[in-house]
């Protein structure tokens, strides 16, 4: 579990295949302060476990699975990418519920300053559409956005000054693919929704 609150980016330094995946390791700082092996990190919003460390790097292997609905399968060395360990009993939770688990990769449409922020305008799958709400949350790249404005299969986030100069978004330019994962109460409510309707449930007779 995570919050999408990014704590530091890392950089690529190695990307080996493997045939159906590929280990991928990863310069960071922060984020090795109390790792251990099978640790969970997130690499762009996707929840990588760590199998190995040395010195300032660590190491991550990738499934076919992962790669074919990420986009960590373009992922190459030098690559800036955002990284947040996962969240513990007693930290802060500064963003939303976040899984880590990508539901699918949008596409970056629009980056642009206005004053003091920007606007970021992503466009999302139509398997998407019923998981986004005006103000509600979203994960791009892993971090914790909320929905500002949302048309039929775009939406746009404000990003303050900090988001973009701590964040891969300092690179981001359009036609970027970026991984999206919706607010996950969202996800199951329209899951009870698609099993159950709208019916009312009787509660069980206590007695």
């Amino acid at each position: 579990m995570f919050t999408g609150i990014v704590e530091e980016l890392g950089t690529v330094t190695q990307v080996d295949e493997l045939g159906d995946a590929i280990r991928l390791t990863v310069e960071a700082h922060t984020v090795l302060d109390d790792v251990h092996l099978g640790d969970s990190i997130a690499v762009n919003g996707c929840c990588l476990t760590v199998v190995s460390t040395d010195g300032p790097t660590w190491t991550a292997d990738v499934m076919q699975e992962t790669l074919d609905k990420t986009s960590l399968a373009g992922v190459a060395v030098g690559d800036r990418v955002n990284l947040e360990r996962a969240v513990t009993a007693d930290k802060r939770m500064g963003g939303h519920f976040v899984q880590g688990h990508v539901d699918a990769v949008g596409t970056l449409v629009n980056l642009r300053a206005d004053q003091d922020f920007y606007w970021l305008t992503v466009r999302f799958p139509e398997s998407l559409a019923r998981y986004m709400v005006p103000k509600g949350s979203v994960t791009v790249d892993g971090i914790s956005l909320t929905i500002a404005r949302l048309g039929t299969d775009e939406f746009d986030v404000q990003l303050v000054p900090f988001t973009m100069g701590h964040t891969n978004l300092q690179r981001a330019k359009a036609g970027d693919p970026v991984n999206l994962e919706c607010d996950m109460i969202g996800k199951y409510v329209a899951r009870a929704m698609d099993l159950f309707g709208t019916r009312a449930v009787s509660p069980e007779p206590t007695a």
